[in-house]
């Protein structure tokens, strides 16, 4: 099971917006296997390594570096939180606060130290969908599994979930008729499906707080659009696992569920190619980072596609957004695609971490405009 906190947009506003030295920020490709998980704590080492050797480099006070070493450390030596992992992790420390949160995706090993945090990776665990529920629901059984890229389906304990139909309204059949009377909801078929989806969602909801997650209906008609239509939960996926989902085993429902997310993932992407071809068209697109950058402080950028792995150093004035590029990354410079990306968020608008493969001309970026600039 992948252990994951994904940020609140609230907590990527407030890194976005600091400003202050020393800050660092850590990213760790994880295993979610505990035993494995030795090779991962060596490695995050190696980066504080990095880190510290930058700050030091840049001059920075012995006494503000101290605190930043001794709560990676802390991190380093806690077996428990080694424990219980998902697929990266990503550290946000300063001589005050250190934040971590465990993320979905697999992300490249990354060393960021300046008066700025770097977001641009972080932001790939809510571009995107890396993980998945499966609810297999039927007359006869119902389960919750939680489906990751990488790792087998986790059967996913859900306090209150009925067994069945009949443990749910007490009912052997969904078809039979209450007896003559006999006062309360119509006994048709679809009335009480529909009560036994509203008594699954009833269970679910407190599972699913917070996620954001797709969540697959995995069964047969009618339940599936029953469940579908009944379901508080706003990420039910449209599409649906169809066929005798109780008799299905786990790793096929797993297979089906990766599959949809990639249609999703690829509806996306195309859908934002299509819209970069027809705003650059009219002058409302670009691939230039030194545009984009403009564009971004002026507060022009609806959407920005950012390559989530790459980096490329330099700084980008505040008040012109004129970019000056620097050959390496050091505790002064920051990533000037960052920090396009930071300017972005605060003016509202939309910025989507990708694959460089993603990015129309497999760009640093690409940013569609409001308006030309």
């Amino acid at each position: 099971m992948l252990h994951i906190d994904l940020p609140s947009r609230t907590e990527i506003e407030q890194i976005a917006a600091y400003r202050g030295t020393p800050a660092v920020s850590l990213y760790l490709r994880t295993t979610p296997v505990t035993q494995d998980a030795q090779a991962d704590r060596i490695e995050l080492k190696n980066l504080l390594k990095t880190a510290v050797a930058q700050l030091a480099a840049a001059g920075v006070d012995k006494r503000r570096v101290w605190p930043i070493e001794a709560a990676v450390n802390a991190i380093i030596d806690d077996d428990a939180f080694w424990a219980v992992q998902a697929n990266s992790l990503a550290i946000f420390v300063t001589d005050e606060r250190v934040r971590t949160f465990r993320l979905p995706n697999q992300l490249v090993n990354t060393v960021e130290v300046s008066d700025r945090f770097h977001i641009k990776p972080l932001l790939r665990s809510v571009s995107f969908p890396h993980h998945a529920y499966v609810l297999v629901i039927g007359v006869g059984a119902v389960r919750l599994l939680e489906v990751s890229a990488d790792l087998p389906p986790h059967a996913v304990a859900v306090p209150g979930l009925p067994r069945d139909f009949s443990n749910a309204l007490g009912r052997r059949s969904h078809v039979t008729k209450d007896a003559p009377g006999h006062s309360g909801e119509a006994a048709s078929e679809y009335a009480l499906l529909s009560r036994y989806a509203r008594v699954v969602d009833q269970a679910l909801r407190g599972i699913l707080k917070g996620e954001n997650a797709p969540l697959f209906v995995a069964a047969t008609e009618p339940m599936a659009s029953i469940f579908r239509n009944a379901s508080s939960y706003p990420h039910v996926a449209t599409q649906v696992i169809a066929g005798a989902a109780n008799e299905t085993p786990d790793h096929v429902l797993a297979d089906a569920a990766r599959r949809a997310l990639d249609e999703i993932y690829a509806a996306e992407v195309a859908r934002l190619a299509a819209l970069f071809a027809t705003r650059e068209k009219e002058g409302r697109a670009s691939t230039d980072v030194a545009q984009a950058a403009r564009a971004a402080t002026y507060g022009a950028v609806d959407t920005l596609l950012v390559d989530m792995d790459n980096t490329v150093s330099g700084t980008v004035d505040e008040a012109s957004g004129a970019v000056s590029f620097d050959a390496a990354p050091d505790a002064v410079n920051y990533g000037v695609v960052d920090e396009i990306a930071r300017r972005v968020l605060q003016s509202g608008g939309r910025v989507v971490a990708a694959r460089k493969a993603d990015i129309p001309r497999q760009a640093d970026l690409a940013a569609i405009l409001r308006y030309p600039v």
